[in-house]
């Protein structure tokens, strides 16, 4: 009889470490290998890496759901040391602490922490309300606004041969260019040259002074190996990069010199931003 109850105490202990299968449906790649995995295979990987990376498209929602179901789950598989936020900057830092020590949480979350409305809370809430009732913290990674004026008005220095070389800065002059519709007067070009690096030099400090296993939640430009926050770690003089997972929409291209793996989630309707963004720039131009 004892040897039943015991038995019945394991197996119900191993049914509740079995984490739910994700809630969105995909393809995973390992990019190194070409390997097709499984979700449960790409979470055992994941755990292993003291500093973790996961790139979203902002307004996917699978991404975000995505990045609830990893937290959860690999939480499941060891002890989480922190998760940082691009969405989080160090102005609302001390708002997020205040929170995180009240029971319960408040009603009103979004104006408790400040939340920036960029950010679709309705997107990002589930993470940060989850992470809050975490005993490892949540943390800023972007830069403040003034900061961001800062370095817009005087660009400094960066230094670090990797974030320094040509093909860097031309990726990211083109995205951009790209992200802004082709809008943005070249003058402009190396001042949002220097703000997107010294983001991704700031995420790639606050990663590395984070309690591991760190886990940072990023736009996925900011996640590349080869142009984000991965080539930052190692100017900095870490020796290993932080390891890369990219959600990306099927029809996206995600090569090896990008990320680690790649989970692709079903395409959604392309939405028109740059119509929006030339009528907006019209009406600031007197057109």
């Amino acid at each position: 009889m004892r040897v039943m109850v015991i038995l019945a105490v394991l197996l119900l202990s191993a049914c509740q470490h079995v984490p739910v299968p994700p809630p969105v449906s995909g393809e995973i790649r390992d990019l190194r290998s070409g390997q097709t995995l499984t979700a449960q295979e790409l979470l055992a990987r994941l755990a292993q890496p003291s500093r973790l990376i996961v790139g979203e498209q902002h307004d996917n929602r699978d991404h975000h759901q995505l990045q609830l179901w990893l937290l959860q789950a690999l939480g499941e598989r060891r002890p989480q040391g922190s998760l940082l936020l691009e969405m989080l900057t160090p102005d609302q830092q001390m708002r997020v602490d205040h929170v995180k020590h009240s029971s319960p949480l408040p009603a009103d979350l979004p104006n408790a922490l400040a939340w920036q409305p960029g950010w679709e809370w309705s997107l990002y809430g589930p993470i940060v309300g989850f992470a809050l009732t975490q005993p490892y913290p949540l943390l800023a990674a972007n830069l403040d606004t003034l900061e961001i004026r800062t370095v817009y008005a005087k660009p400094p220095t960066l230094s670090g041969s990797r974030s320094n070389a040509p093909m860097v800065k031309e990726t990211l002059l083109a995205q951009i260019s790209d992200s802004h519709c082709g809008l943005l007067p070249t003058s402009q070009m190396p001042a949002m040259l220097a703000v997107q690096q010294q983001r991704d030099r700031r995420m790639a400090e606050r990663l590395l002074a984070a309690p591991t296993p760190s886990l940072l939640f990023a736009g996925a430009y900011h996640a590349r190996k080869d142009v984000g926050v991965p080539i930052h770690v190692l100017d900095l003089d870490e020796p290993e990069a932080p390891m890369v997972l990219m959600l990306a929409e099927q029809g996206a291209e995600v090569t090896p010199a990008m990320a680690d793996y790649v989970w692709y989630t079903p395409a959604t309707p392309p939405q028109d931003y740059c119509a929006q963004m030339r009528k907006q720039f019209g009406k600031q131009s007197g057109q």
